[in-house]
């Protein structure tokens, strides 16, 4: 590998970004990725400074960035994690949080699944697909946390890793119901909270670099219920097109949002099913008359 010179400073590079042909030092990388998160949230009308944020955070690298970084740059963002009770799992991803809170001087709020539905993860696997389950649960305490907390936006990790494997899995199934909905803002309406993907951008190794190189704690591992989720399949897929053609993810993802995405946006009510209506023990927006979480708490037999 030949010796590059940052494009900033002239010093030597210490990345070298293949997707956009550019070599940056440290310090300029850094100051490279908070100036692109910033264009980002303005790009697509996120959110303005004097809204409160809410980030989902996990322990990952994804996460803990973005809430590392929303502070850094001046907005209210503040965290919440779901304690899903994976045996040591679950442990060590709660010490990341509360790790980062503590560099954040925040304290994250934070929901036991077990104190809250009566029962872990690991104890509902059987219901149905994991990953499924997993992300029907996240969601809907997103929703839920938000409006008791006050919060209008609610803030994702999801990289460009995770949303052009996402949209080839989606385009390959026609799943047209997710493709209506496959951008970066989903709009706050019917009761839900805005939800909004800062570093949609950012490829993974990017996003670790910047973890890396600020000394944010993150847990490494993946989730040991997750090693047969159907989108480990197109990531690989994807991560092995973009070896042989850097910057195929942007063009594929960006390209469909600008092309693409305007003609699902416009039949969208029509690929939706149902009407969201008021979950009748909980009062949460719900497209059956209980909520998957009332559900899972007994009131009825929840589907993933």
């Amino acid at each position: 590998m030949r010796k590059r010179k940052c494009r900033i400073c002239g010093e030597k590079a210490d990345i070298y970004l293949k997707e956009h042909r550019l070599a940056l030092c440290k310090k300029h990388y850094i100051q490279w990725f908070e100036k692109r998160v910033k264009e980002t949230i303005k790009e697509f009308r996120m959110f303005k400074k004097e809204e409160k944020i809410l980030v989902a955070v996990s322990g990952g690298k994804d996460s803990q960035v973005l809430w590392y970084v929303l502070n850094k740059l001046g907005y209210q963002a503040e965290g919440f994690f779901i304690d899903l009770g994976i045996e040591n799992f679950s442990e060590i991803s709660k010490e990341k949080v509360l790790a980062l809170g503590k560099i954040l001087n925040k304290e994250p709020y934070i929901i036991s699944l077990k104190e809250d539905l009566g029962k872990t993860l690991p104890e509902i696997k059987n219901m149905g697909n994991i990953c499924s389950i997993c992300g029907r649960i996240k969601r809907s305490y997103f929703n839920k946390v938000a409006r008791l907390k006050g919060f209008k936006v609610v803030a994702t990790g999801h990289n460009l890793d995770d949303e052009s494997s996402s949209l080839l899995a989606n385009l390959i199934n026609w799943n047209l119901k997710y493709l209506a909905r496959k951008y970066p803002v989903l709009k706050e309406e019917k009761g839900f909270p805005r939800k909004v993907k800062p570093l949609v951008k950012f490829p993974e190794y990017q996003i670790k670099t910047y973890a890396d190189w600020n000394n944010i704690p993150y847990i490494q591992e993946r989730c040991p219920l997750g090693e047969t989720a159907k989108l480990h399949f197109y990531k690989n897929l994807m991560n092995q097109i973009e070896e042989n053609s850097p910057g195929t993810k942007q063009r594929f993802y960006f390209e469909y949002l600008k092309k693409i995405f305007p003609i699902f946006q416009s039949f969208k009510e029509d690929f939706l099913k149902g009407e969201i209506t008021q979950c009748k023990i909980c009062g949460e927006p719900s497209p059956s008359e209980i909520c998957f979480l009332c559900k899972l708490k007994g009131e009825g037999t929840p589907t993933a």
